[in-house]
């Protein structure tokens, strides 16, 4: 399959003519033209920089046929499109565009104690590639491909490269990057690689470029 880069923790995967987009959020510039070309839309939780309420909403309207996964607490704002919309919980399969997703995980990571923890899970995309949203969380199943959030409020260096090795994966793609600069990104890459913590490079995807997963 095909994977496409968009900013901070947002993706395109596409595959034989099916198209899903995983958490395009405000953070995101192009999240209306994502949505608009994907069949169906993913969403790990529902912090703004992940789920753009309005423009999921917008485009529930226009187009019937788009199906959205997510959370209880982010499917549950729309109770009267329960045929375009669809909760999900860690244990959970399914086949999306022709994808198959298992979902997994529970809460986001602890940023504060004084800020909730909302439900965050994970989507694993054909037994493949691993979105964690904003959790180091463990995937159900060996992955080849590893998106990992490398900036926010509630990441850590030392913990995301023993999450790392904990996975385990063949590949390692930079998601979740908005708060970094160029320098910063490069610098958190020469961490997380073989000459440093971690037994495989980071990926830097540009926006907007393509790799195959």
């Amino acid at each position: 399959m095909k994977l496409i880069k968009h900013a901070h923790a947002c993706v395109s995967l596409v595959k034989d003519g099916g198209r899903i987009a995983v958490d395009p959020g405000t953070f995101t510039p192009d999240a209306k033209e994502v949505v608009a070309a994907a069949d169906a839309v993913l969403i790990t939780h529902e912090h703004f920089d992940h789920f753009d309420e309005d423009l999921i909403a917008r485009a529930l309207d226009a187009r019937p046929g788009l199906r959205v996964y997510g959370p209880a607490g982010v499917v549950g704002r729309w109770p009267d499109r329960r045929a375009q919309v669809t909760a999900v919980e860690a244990g959970d399969r399914v086949d999306v565009a022709g994808f198959g997703i298992a979902v997994s995980g529970d809460l986001h990571a602890t940023i504060h104690r004084d800020i909730p923890r909302v439900t965050n899970v994970g989507y694993l995309v054909d037994g493949r590639v691993f979105h964690p949203g904003d959790a180091y969380q463990t995937p159900p199943a060996p992955v080849d491909t590893l998106l990992l959030p490398t900036s926010g409020p509630w990441t850590h260096l030392g913990r995301a490269a023993d999450y790392v090795r904990e996975v385990g994966p063949s590949r390692l793609v930079q998601i979740h990057e908005i708060m970094l600069s160029r320098t910063g990104q490069e610098s958190t890459a020469r961490f997380l690689s073989p000459a440093a913590l971690t037994e495989v490079p980071l990926t830097i995807v540009p926006e907007g470029d393509a790799i195959t997963v």
